[in-house]
């Protein structure tokens, strides 16, 4: 999962002559070797190759490029991993700078912390980070059989992995067995990391795991779950497309 082509970064490298802008209108992104506006805040992403990447805020309203840009889900479809991520990384900085413009605290408007991601209050010191929220997919399998659920807020009616946000104080194999329990009933053990992958739907950290089944038979929250059932590799349902962590955890599990 990893950004092998892309080092982030706080500040662009003296002598930086390529650059490539992901203009943010809204929670949309396109792409440009331009910077259309100085007006525009822009942060700097870090280096894709020789590339300096930027994320410009676009103020709504003022998108010269015509309804050019997608969504981040779209884009992927345009785009290879590494860049999506890079946009994702844009989306996410510039909404994270959109909305801490004044301190949580005492109200002053804030400024942008030299050498480090962060925005700090001028008057009382407090410094907001970029908002970050881990959180845990899951497959659990039964010999060979997976586990695979349609949540109730899914874009497409595909079957995935089991996931959901790492409550405070909560280790993150705590939170599988937790999420597991409450979905779909079911009780797992030998709780393994496998990987990880941002995910800026808006915020999240997407820490993959795979667990063995202990007990139990599926019960599912309503609130949560659509269906759930019990597939062998030989039939499958839709699942979700490569761009996601669940998918390559699934593949991984196809494969072996």
């Amino acid at each position: 999962m990893a950004m092998s082509d892309f080092t982030p970064a706080h500040s662009a490298p003296a002598g930086a002559s390529v650059h490539r802008y992901f203009h943010v209108v809204g929670t949309s992104v396109w792409v440009s070797e331009a910077r259309h506006s100085d007006l525009w805040p822009a942060h700097f992403l870090g280096m894709l190759g020789d590339q300096a990447c930027w994320g410009v805020d676009v103020p709504l309203g003022d998108d010269p490029a015509d309804g050019a840009a997608v969504d981040l889900y779209s884009f992927f479809a345009n785009s290879g991993e590494t860049e999506w991520m890079v946009a994702g990384r844009a989306v996410q900085l510039v909404e994270w700078a959109r909305t801490h413009r004044f301190c949580g605290r005492c109200g002053t408007p804030t400024e942008q912390q030299p050498g480090e991601r962060a925005m700090k209050c001028p008057s009382c010191g407090l410094l907001a980070f970029p908002r970050l929220a881990p959180a845990m997919i899951t497959l659990v399998t039964r010999g060979d059989e997976a586990l695979l659920a349609r949540g109730v807020q899914f874009r497409n009616p595909v079957y995935s992995c089991l996931a959901g946000f790492v409550e405070p104080g909560e280790s993150l194999e705590g939170a599988v067995v937790r999420e597991v329990r409450e979905e779909v009933g079911v009780e797992d053990g030998d709780v393994r990391y496998w990987g990880s992958q941002p995910w800026p739907f808006p915020h999240s950290l997407m820490v993959g795991f795979t667990a063995q089944w202990k007990s139990g038979e599926i019960d599912i929250d309503p609130a949560e779950i659509v269906d759930a059932q019990w597939f062998r590799r030989d039939d499958m349902p839709p699942v979700p497309p490569p761009i996601s962590i669940a998918r390559k955890l699934i593949d991984a599990w196809l494969a072996g």
